[in-house]
């Protein structure tokens, strides 16, 4: 049976090596398709080291870890998002970022993702945040990657209260799968009221 348990301090620390292969893995996939780096991970997952209000939610099967999801309070990604957050009513300082959720293949569809959102919410609330944020990256319906059949999961966030925020998109690159370099992808910010 998969146990789902939220980490902080120590605890987080430790399984973020864990977190960073899991992430070159899942999001491998659709609709990522990120070609995964290890060096860039170790970089990206110091957010996670560095803030004391971080949240690592993971599911593990027996000792392993087989998927994660993070979060921590907008402002500690504010070099990152603050353009886009720019011109909205909501400030960095009142946002929690639910950031990556990723889950390996076997274990989707068991309420696990549920779990993840309600940990991360139920930490944000905790520490008095008004808002949760998360985004996904936007790729076009004709994209030469996309999987015959794919469902987005557009119907799960909403189910969840959570609803595209008008105009809050950010960009990001990183390297495809069938890429040699970077490019830059638009993500749409999804959020709602705690």
């Amino acid at each position: 049976m998969t146990e789902v348990r939220a980490l902080t301090g120590a605890a987080l620390e430790a399984a973020l090596d864990a977190v960073a292969a899991l992430r070159i893995r899942v999001f491998r996939d659709w609709p990522y398709r990120y070609d995964g780096d290890a060096a860039y991970e170790r970089a990206y997952l110091q957010t996670y080291r560095d803030s004391p209000r971080a949240i690592l939610v993971g599911a593990f099967d027996g000792g392993r870890l087989v998927g994660a999801a993070t979060g921590t309070p907008l402002s500690d990604h504010a070099e990152d998002f603050a353009k886009a957050f720019a011109g909205t009513d909501r400030a960095l300082e009142e946002v929690f970022y639910c950031a990556e959720s990723v889950l390996l293949p076997t274990y989707r569809g068991q309420g696990i993702g549920h779990r993840f959102f309600d940990l991360r919410e139920e930490h944000a609330r905790a520490l008095g945040f008004r808002y949760c944020a998360f985004c996904a990256v936007v790729r076009p319906g004709d994209h030469p990657l996309r999987p015959a059949g794919c469902r987005p999961l557009d119907a799960f966030w909403r189910g969840r209260g959570y609803a595209p925020l008008p105009g809050v998109v950010a960009e990001f690159g990183w390297t495809d799968v069938d890429r040699a370099a970077e490019t830059a992808k638009p993500l749409q910010f999804w959020g709602r009221r705690l």
